[in-house]
């Protein structure tokens, strides 16, 4: 899993509230278990037009020309709520989103991120309010997200912390997912196994 350290990058505002995980990637396009492939179809309802799915709807705005190539996402409350899925934090970074700034998230897609080496920042919604005006306002904006200071910049000024459990802290600086940790005991592991062949080598 690539490490988040600090991110830099452009950033796109999606102004609604308790979008959820059929809404960030629909059920019929969870025919996989690998981790990519969804990004053409996140938001999929969304980003197409109804009357043509193979035209993009211009008035949604991740199809706004000034929005392309951003890779931190900015939403409102309740993100991600809805059914469990580890799709939804797939397609988010397959489509190339590194850290998603929000008011809150669903408890699951919120713990379904950070496993999935996307970072998911709580800031007051007084802040995302004013990170979404000035982003608005003003194109091309670049934020910055720094996960070891734990906290949201941008280029007007704004200073917003948020919070984060040290384990997963740790584990996206490091680059590790559950797996990741796990092999860092791969000696101790195999030593284990080996020594237990030698004492019930019937099993």
């Amino acid at each position: 899993m690539q490490p988040f350290k600090t991110l830099t990058a452009l950033a796109v505002p999606l102004r609604r509230d308790n979008v959820d995980t059929d809404a960030i990637i629909p059920k019929q396009y969870l025919k996989s278990i690998l981790r990519t492939g969804y990004g053409p179809n996140l938001f999929d309802e969304w980003r197409y037009l109804e009357s043509d799915p193979s035209k993009p709807n211009p008035e949604f705005v991740l199809n706004f020309p000034r929005y392309a190539g951003a890779q931190i996402l900015v939403v409102g409350q309740n993100f991600g709520c809805g059914s469990s899925r580890e799709h939804a934090p797939w397609a988010l970074r397959d489509y190339g989103f590194r850290a998603i700034v929000g008011v809150s998230f669903a408890d699951i897609f919120y713990n379904n991120s950070l496993k999935n080496g996307l970072l998911p920042a709580i800031v007051a919604a007084e802040g995302v309010a004013k990170l979404m005006d000035e982003i608005e306002a003003n194109p091309g904006t670049r934020i910055t997200v720094d996960l070891a200071a734990q906290r949201v910049t941008s280029p007007k000024g704004l200073s917003l912390p948020f919070q984060i459990a040290p384990d997963a802290k740790r584990l996206l600086l490091e680059g590790l997912d559950e797996i990741g940790l796990t092999l860092q005991h791969a000696a101790r592991i195999d030593a284990y196994e080996q020594a237990r062949q030698a004492r019930l080598p019937w099993l």
